[in-house]
C-alpha cells in the first residue's frame, strides 16, 4: 500500500463520526471503571433511590422553562443579522438541532439548524452558521459569568466549614472559566472596534503549510465577522447577553434542584442553600466547558466527571451522592431535549437524522 493510499484509507475510516463514537465508548468505559473503583456504587444507587420526587419534578420544570428563552434568544441573534422568524418556529428548530447533537455524531445538529433555516425560511447557510457562532460566544460568556459568581460566593462569604479552601480542581476550574470569559469578552470587544486583525493574520499565513492552518484562520475570521454584526448594536448585545444569563440560570437551578433532592432538601438538608446555589453554578459551568472537548457524544461522561469533581472538591457532599447528582442532572436535561426534539421534529415534519444527512449533502 503506497503512502497516499494509506492516507486515503485512514481518512475514510477515521471520520469524525467514527472517532466520536469511539471516543464516547472510551470515555463512558473509563468513567464507569473509575466510579466502580473509587466510589461505592451502592451509595450511588441509594442516593438515586432516596431522591425527593417533588424536587426532581422541580428540576424538570426549571429546565423546561429555559427552552422558550432559548427560542427567543436565537430570534434576537437572527434579528441582529437582518433575519426575523417567529419564536415558536425557532424554538422547534433549536429543539431539533439540539436533539440531533445528542443522537448524531460530530455535532450534526449544527448542520440541521442551518438546513432547516434555509429550507423553511430561506435563511442563507452562511447566516445560519454565523448565528450559531454568535450563540455559542454568548453561551461561553454567560456560563463563565455564573461560574465566576458561584466561585466567589463559595469561597467568599459562604465557604463550607468542611472545606478549608479552594482545592486544585476548583482553582483549575475557576481559571478555565476565567479564560473562557476573557476570550469571549475580548472577541466581542474587538468585534465592536474598528480593528479587523483577522485580515492581517490571514495575509500572514496565506499560502503557508500545512493547509489546515489557513482553513483555521478563515474560520476564525468568519467567526469574528459574525460576532461583529451583533456586537456593534448595544441593544442586541444586551438582549442576547441577558437572554443567555437567564437560560443558564435555569440550567443551574435544574442542577441545584437535583442536588437538593439528593441532599435532603434546600432548607432542612446537610448543605446550606447558598452553598448549593454556588456549587451548582460552578459545577454546571465547568461541566459545560468540559463538553466543549469533542471526545464523546453529547459530552456524556465528560460532564459527569467535571460536575462530580467540583461538588466533591468544594462541598462536604459524599462522592456517591455527587456522582448520582451528576448523572441525574445530565439525564434530565438530555431526556427533556430528546422529548422536545421529537415533538418539534413532528411539528416541522423533520427527522434529526434525515435533516442531518440532507444538510451534509453536496447540493443541499
Amino acid at each position: 500500500m503506497t503512502r497516499p493510499d494509506a492516507g486515503r484509507w485512514a481518512r475514510e475510516r477515521l471520520s469524525r463520526e467514527r472517532l466520536t463514537i469511539a471516543g464516547t465508548v472510551l470515555v463512558v468505559a473509563a468513567g464507569g471503571a473509575a466510579v466502580a473503583l473509587t466510589v461505592d456504587v451502592d451509595a450511588v444507587v441509594a442516593a438515586v433511590a432516596g431522591a425527593d420526587p417533588a424536587l426532581l419534578a422541580a428540576a424538570i420544570a426549571a429546565y423546561l422553562f429555559s427552552w422558550p428563552v432559548r427560542g427567543r434568544r436565537y430570534g434576537d441573534v437572527l434579528a441582529a443579522m437582518g433575519r426575523r422568524c417567529r419564536d415558536r418556529f425557532l424554538l422547534a428548530v433549536v429543539f431539533v438541532s439540539q436533539t440531533a447533537n445528542l443522537v448524531v455524531p460530530a455535532r450534526g445538529g449544527d448542520g440541521v439548524r442551518a438546513y432547516l433555516l434555509k429550507d423553511r425560511r430561506g435563511v442563507p447557510y452562511p447566516t445560519g452558521v454565523a448565528s450559531l457562532a454568535v450563540e455559542r460566544a454568548f453561551d461561553l460568556v454567560a456560563i463563565a459569568t455564573l461560574g465566576g459568581i458561584g466561585a466567589a460566593v463559595l469561597f467568599g462569604v459562604d465557604r463550607p466549614a468542611a472545606v478549608g479552601g479552594p482545592s486544585a480542581a476548583v482553582t483549575a476550574a475557576v481559571a478555565l472559566g476565567a479564560v473562557a470569559f476573557v476570550f469571549s469578552v475580548a472577541t466581542i470587544a474587538v468585534a465592536r472596534s474598528d480593528r479587523q486583525p483577522g485580515s492581517w493574520v490571514r495575509d500572514r499565513v496565506a499560502g503557508s503549510e500545512p493547509s489546515w492552518l489557513g482553513r483555521g484562520v478563515d474560520a476564525a475570521v468568519r467567526f469574528g465577522a459574525a460576532v461583529r454584526v451583533v456586537a456593534v448594536d448595544p441593544r442586541s448585545l444586551a438582549r442576547i447577553y441577558l437572554g443567555s444569563l437567564v437560560i443558564w440560570a435555569f440550567d443551574v437551578l435544574t442542577a441545584v434542584a437535583v442536588l437538593a433532592a439528593l441532599c435532603g432538601g434546600v432548607s432542612g438538608g446537610s448543605v446550606p442553600a447558598t452553598t448549593l446555589l454556588a456549587v451548582g453554578a460552578l459545577a454546571v459551568s465547568v461541566g459545560n466547558l468540559a463538553k466543549v472537548l469533542p471526545l464523546s457524544q453529547g459530552g456524556v461522561g465528560l460532564y459527569e466527571a467535571a460536575f462530580t469533581g467540583i461538588v466533591v472538591a468544594a462541598t462536604p457532599i459524599p462522592a456517591g451522592t455527587a456522582v448520582a447528582a451528576a448523572i441525574l442532572d445530565h439525564a434530565i436535561k438530555n431526556a427533556v431535549t430528546l422529548a422536545g426534539g421529537a415533538v418539534a421534529g413532528a411539528s416541522l415534519n423533520a427527522s434529526p437524522t434525515v435533516a442531518s444527512a440532507d444538510a451534509e449533502a453536496p447540493n443541499a
